[in-house]
């Protein structure tokens, strides 16, 4: 009997990819970043998208890295996950991250990435009728998370909080 070998794929900041069984996908420095995972859990296939700001409508579209904003990586991992055989009506979702990293003496609405991340991922979520099954977002710390298109278990560990899995 052989044993499959175990890949992990790294997913740097503002960097997107997909992962099929028996592999997983990890990404580590959620701090107001959001880690959004996509997955088909019938075909056992899982994209992950570290997600760094919520509209890429101030971007420099010279230097235009798509999988940096929620409005332009979410479509883009769709669309990779439907290429590589997952059902896009089967999609399901599920997120980490967008902590308040710093706290502000203003409640200036731009400082406040982390949960404009996640509304952000929300109404994009919702807009392509793509289910929320789970989330583990906001407060101080940063995070580490690693999918599992197996059993689509996503595994987070908190800073000082150790881990969890939703």
């Amino acid at each position: 009997m052989k044993l499959e070998s175990l890949e992990i794929i790294k997913v740097g900041i503002a960097d997107l990819n997909i992962v099929k069984m028996p592999n997983h996908i990890r990404t580590s420095g959620l701090g107001s970043c959001v880690g959004l995972i996509l997955f088909d859990k019938i075909n056992k296939i899982g994209g992950l998208a570290h997600i760094m700001l919520p509209d890429s409508s101030l971007a420099n579209k010279n230097d235009f890295n798509h999988a940096k904003y929620a409005d332009t990586a979410i479509p883009m991992l769709i669309s990779q996950l439907a290429d590589a055989g997952a059902k896009i009506r089967s999609l399901q979702a599920k997120m980490a991250g967008g902590a308040q990293m710093f706290q502000f003496q203003s409640a200036s609405d731009m400082m406040r990435i982390g949960p404009r991340n996640v509304e952000a991922i929300k109404q994009i979520l919702h807009s392509n009728h793509i289910h929320l099954l789970s989330e583990d977002v906001g407060g101080n710390s940063g995070r580490t998370i690693e999918f599992n298109p197996a059993t689509c278990e996503l595994m987070i560990r908190t800073v000082n909080q150790g881990t969890k899995v939703i």
